[in-house]
């Protein structure tokens, strides 16, 4: 790794230990911003749209990476103590029962209603369209994420990590 990386690595630990929320925050909203980024030119659109890019970085900033701090300390204080696979099952069956399906309602509302700007009617009857199958497809994916989160990510690195592979 290289001296620039490295120092910037020891830097973001530090910020890491001593305002954890507002780091997370941050970095989900980084990560958040540069996967639409990403989406915006794999989907070829000519120019960037800036608003769209900056309401998902605030979504990041503001909802994402402070939800998942509080939702990975509770985690540890419901299961304060208790280690190994079924402990790791119990947290992965109730993160996915629990906070999945709420943030992929909330995320799809807010992307209709403040992202796109439709109107309410429009995303209630999008959302109830559309929420089953994505709630599905997020049930065949994230459970493998957050199996990999809980074993093995100490609980500074669970919001970055899933935040990576969401922005991936």
């Amino acid at each position: 790794m290289s001296d620039i990386a490295q120092e910037a690595w020891r830097k973001y630990l530090i910020q890491l230990q001593v305002h954890p929320l507002r780091t997370k925050a941050i970095t989900a909203g980084c990560l958040a911003g540069c996967s639409d980024l990403i989406a915006q030119k794999i989907s070829g659109v000519k120019r960037i749209q800036l608003r769209r890019l900056l309401l998902i970085m605030l979504y990041g900033f503001a909802y994402s990476g402070p939800f998942g701090h509080l939702l990975h300390k509770v985690m540890d204080i419901i299961f304060r103590g208790k280690k190994g696979s079924k402990t790791v099952a119990k947290k992965v069956l109730l993160e996915q029962m629990t906070s999945s399906p709420w943030n992929n309602f909330f995320f799809m509302m807010y992307y209709g209603l403040v992202v796109e700007g439709r109107p309410w009617g429009l995303v209630r009857s999008k959302v109830r369209k559309d929420y089953p199958s994505v709630q599905l497809t997020a049930w065949r994916f994230w459970p493998v994420v957050g199996w990999i989160n809980y074993q093995y990510m100490p609980l500074q690195f669970r919001v970055l990590f899933h935040s990576f592979v969401a922005s991936c």
